[in-house]
């Protein structure tokens, strides 16, 4: 790979929004894209090329690593699908009554994860192609994200449940989003001590998982992505986070096109990067923290018949002085 700051685009991008960005297991190799083009694709990110890639009859919102060979998908088709990345077959795992939004997979219980905005939360028994049970959210399943065993979801209305996947008989807590309006994004803190959630107004919010009232009194929320032009100040959603492991810092994006780091902890913005040709419409971080995947695609927030840079992923080399907490 070229030098600490580089980044460079990705070949053969997809044909229409970019909806899912996400780095295999245990290398910043390979990189799962799921698109509105009712396709999934798998780059070698190394050699810069496409290394596979299957189709969906209708656009795909979410994808997913199983293991370093099998891949999961879902989307306006209410299908989940499975990839042998190997043997270049796919198959079809379930289906939920509405569209598959979040795809997950949980390697702490072994289990694949699906939210829907058929107001449910599906787990699957990836081995042997099996539902394991389906559980009712309050609402459209909006955001997922894994805690260690704990499952944290997003719905409409601003509703907020974690649930413990060890046992699925009951919500372990239900919060309301400390933001105002709707929320766009949720991940977790991979010291598993939180999350942090996005809304469409150009906020985030840092929540600890622990309810205990001295840890509550931590939480906090700020403004981010908005642009002042000629004195007025342009509010943009923030459409995606990430997480670096090693750091526990997160990146955000926005559809202002730019991608900010923060220390979340110390409540510090750490780096801006450059701004990107349209909205940020997914982010991931390798898992070793060393490259950032930037999916740069418009969100269709001016209109469909807007002119409108094309799609891209851009992979981005990042370095300690970006993404470390200051002391």
């Amino acid at each position: 790979m070229p030098d600490a700051t580089s980044e460079f685009k990705l070949n053969d991008a997809p044909e229409d929004c970019i909806s899912s960005v996400k780095f295999g297991p245990n290398s910043s190799q390979f990189l799962l894209v799921s698109s509105w083009d009712e396709t999934v694709r798998l780059y070698d990110v190394q050699s810069n090329s496409m290394r596979a890639k299957y189709k969906h009859d209708r656009a795909v919102l979410d994808c997913c690593f199983h293991d370093q060979t099998h891949v999961f998908s879902g989307g306006l088709d209410n299908t989940l699908k499975m990839f042998d990345i190997n043997k270049s077959t796919e198959e079809t795992v379930g289906k939920h009554d509405d569209a598959i939004r979040c795809v997950e997979f949980c390697s702490d219980v072994n289990v694949l994860v699906t939210g829907s905005w058929d107001q449910t939360v599906k787990l699957w028994d990836a081995r042997i192609s099996h539902c394991a049970g389906s559980f009712s959210q309050p609402d459209k399943v909006y955001t997922m994200a894994l805690c260690g065993d704990r499952l944290v979801v997003g719905t409409a209305n601003r509703k907020v449940l974690v649930w413990d996947l060890r046992n699925m008989g009951y919500v372990q807590q239900r919060r309301e989003s400390s933001l105002k309006y709707q929320t766009r994004c949720i991940r977790c803190f991979p010291n598993k001590q939180g999350y942090v959630l996005s809304s469409i107004e150009g906020r985030v919010a840092v929540e600890y998982l622990d309810p205990s009232p001295e840890v509550q009194k931590k939480k906090y929320a700020f403004k981010c992505h908005r642009i002042k032009v000629n004195g007025e100040e342009n509010i943009y959603p923030v459409l995606s986070i990430a997480f670096h492991n090693g750091h526990n810092t997160f990146a955000s994006g926005g559809s202002d096109g730019y991608v900010n780091i923060w220390d979340g902890f110390n409540k510090k913005r750490l780096c801006q990067f450059h701004r990107y040709p349209t909205s940020i419409s997914s982010l991931a971080f390798s898992n070793d923290g060393s490259t950032l995947a930037i999916a740069s695609s418009y969100m269709f927030e001016m209109g469909e018949d807007v002119e409108h840079p094309e799609d891209a992923i851009f992979i981005r080399n990042v370095s300690d002085q970006e993404t470390k907490p200051k002391n």
